[in-house]
This record gives structure tokens, sequence and C-alpha cells, in this order.
């Protein structure tokens, strides 16, 4: 069984640890993803500690946004509850959503008195879920009907697309009936089948890369793997004296479980506003930045921040250069030299936009 540097209790990975070369240049990554010569769950580029800089951005952010996540937190684990039962499979998707399935699994065990699991799993752009996992979650005798699919966010709603069309296939193929909604703190794209929010706030998880995830990169799909493996991730033990996901998740629950019940009561976000909203700006990005590819536009923080963590963007547009909410942003952008583009008219705090391969 693989953890990560998770407790057994957190969470197990369906996941192989693999060794990779990883890709250092950047501009030829991009280059190789957009012409279509690699996809980019075949590479990996390699992260690094974050800056004492960085990291106080981090706490001020955690600081900021900890009752709103964890009321969110709650929420959702409500949701969850009610739809499939306290004895539920949580299948989070690595790795955005192994923290919050993490801290949904505790809530649920804490205040339903239930006796949920809680797998991560990889699921792809443009290649799927990895059915090796789901067969494993089914052979350990969790009825499908328990199973519940779980994110951070939504973006553009790709994954929820993506997910719900892989989860279909395998239906058709393994005669089950999962349930393919996905269900995330907060539904940017109204694309969701339960969220606790629409908000685009500062989840702080979003804003580091393994060293809240439990030192496991996001998910891997090349030669290494095998028919029969697991999809790959790599474990960064190298960094366990900086690790963060014990004590995110220790602490989100805490804050929950203090919040007054009364103020954590389940509320339906407006999906078909959030996704009009989306597909609008979305239109309007592609005609104003001359982009055809809507992979290269992301929208929201948590996007906007994954963008400049694990690439170098064109440039990121901020609603308010001045608010903590984006200070992150602005100091990724400075390290990297990417410019900061302010538009009050924003529908998100932040969005970053990709630059084509060929305009490089």
């Amino acid at each position: 069984m693989f953890h990560g540097s998770y407790r057994a209790a957190d969470v197990e990975f369906l996941l192989k640890p693999i060794e990779i070369d990883f890709i250092t240049d950047l501009a030829l990554k991009e280059t190789l993803i957009q012409s279509g010569q690699r996809h980019y769950s075949e590479m990996l580029s390699p992260e690094r500690v974050p800056s004492a800089r960085y990291l106080t951005l981090f706490h001020q952010a955690h600081a900021a946004n900890r009752t709103r996540l964890a009321r969110d937190c709650l929420r959702l684990a409500n949701m969850l509850c009610d739809r499939h039962g306290p004895d539920l499979a949580i299948v989070s998707l690595a790795r955005a959503g192994t923290p919050i399935g993490a801290i949904v699994r505790h809530l649920i065990e804490r205040v339903h008195g239930g006796h949920p699991s809680h797998y991560s799993v990889s699921i792809i752009r443009d290649r799927g879920i990895d059915e090796r996992a789901l067969d494993e979650i089914l052979a350990r005798g969790h009825p499908p009907a328990s199973i519940a699919f779980v994110d951070g966010w939504t973006g553009k709603g790709v994954i929820s697309r993506e997910l719900a069309q892989a989860v279909a296939r395998y239906n058709a193929k393994r005669a089950v009936a999962i349930d393919p909604g996905l269900n995330v703190l907060t539904d940017l794209a109204g694309s969701a089948a339960r969220a606790a929010s629409g908000e685009d706030y500062l989840i702080a998880s979003s804003i580091l890369n393994s060293t809240i995830s439990g030192l496991v990169s996001r998910s891997i799909l090349n030669a290494a793997i095998q028919p029969g493996d697991f999809h790959g991730c790599v474990f960064f033990t190298e960094f366990m004296p900086h690790d963060l996901s014990r004590w995110f998740v220790d602490d989100m629950v805490a804050a929950a479980l203090a919040l007054d019940p009364a103020t954590t009561l389940s509320t339906t976000p407006a999906r078909a506003e959030l996704a009009a909203v989306s597909r609008d700006y979305m239109a309007q990005a592609k005609a104003r930045y001359a982009i055809d590819d809507d992979n290269l536009i992301k929208p929201g923080i948590g996007e906007a921040t994954r963008v400049l963590l694990r690439r170098n963007p064109e440039r990121v547009i901020v609603r308010d250069s001045g608010s903590a909410r984006v200070a992150h942003l602005i100091a990724l952008a400075a390290e990297k030299s990417i410019p900061v583009e302010r538009d009050p008219g924003l529908p998100y705090h932040a969005v970053s936009i990709i630059r084509s391969a060929g305009d490089a």
C-alpha cells in the first residue's frame, strides 16, 4: 500500500511510484505538448521547495481562507454522506483532490460516525481515468453506489467532462453503475455534480505542489506504465523536511469541527449561471488573445496558480493586483519574469494564459 507522506488513515494512492527523467526546458516541453509530439502526462518538470517568501504567502493565504475552506469541506462531507451514505468510498482525483478527500474522509468519520475509505486515483485529460484503479476499488468490496469522486475545484469543466465520459465507458464495460459526477469545493465552471460553493476563492492547497499532496507528483502515463499497472507518479522523499501534507489535513479538520453547524448547511450554487459565465469568458478570452485552443486558457485562482507552478505562461491576468488573494501569483510571476495584466472586469480573481508554441 502506498500512502505517500500521509498516514494510512488519510488516503491510499492507487498510483505506481516510478523514476522519470525530468524535462527542465519548459519551452521545449510546451512545444512538444502543443505540437502533439508528446502528451503532457508523459513528461514531468522538476519540483523545488517553495522559497521562504512564497511559503509566507501560503501561510497568509491559508489563514485568510481557513474558515471558508473549513465550511466548504464540511458542506461537501455532508453532501457526500447524504448521497452515498457514511461508509462511502471517496475517490479523489490526484493530486489536487487528494488533500480535500483526506479532510472530507475525517469529517465524515467524526461528524457522521461512518467508516469511509479514501483512495486517490489518476485521471488524465484525453486519456481518461485509471481503470485499473477502479477495478481495485471494486475488488476490495466497495459497492459501485458507494463511490464518490472528489476534486478541489473546476476551472473550465474539462475534468468534469473527462470523468463523466471515462466512467460511462467503464460502467458499460464492467456492467456497473458508478456515479460519474464530480464533487468539488467550488465549481467555477458550473460543471460539477455537487459543490459546496461557486466562488473563486483561494484554496490554500492549490498554491503548493507535492509538499501539500503527500509528496506525490501529478500522475504520469508513459512507457514505464505497463498493462496491469496503476498510472505512475514520482514520490519526492527528498522534500520530507518541508512537507505540510499531514499538518494541512489536521488543521482543516480541526477548523471544520469548530464551526457552528448552522453555518455549514449545504447550498446549491447556480450551476447554469456559473456555466454561462465560463462560456462567455472563454469566448471573449479566445477572441481577445487570438487563441484557438481552450487548453491555453486557465481561469480561476487554482488553475492560474498550477500553470505558474508547472509551466511558463505568456501572461497572468488579475482582477485586482493589490488583492491579497493574488499576492502569491504576483510573487510567482515576478520570479519567472511573467507579465501581469490587470483587468477589473475579469469574472475571476485570476487567469493564466499559456503562450502558443507557434508564437514562441
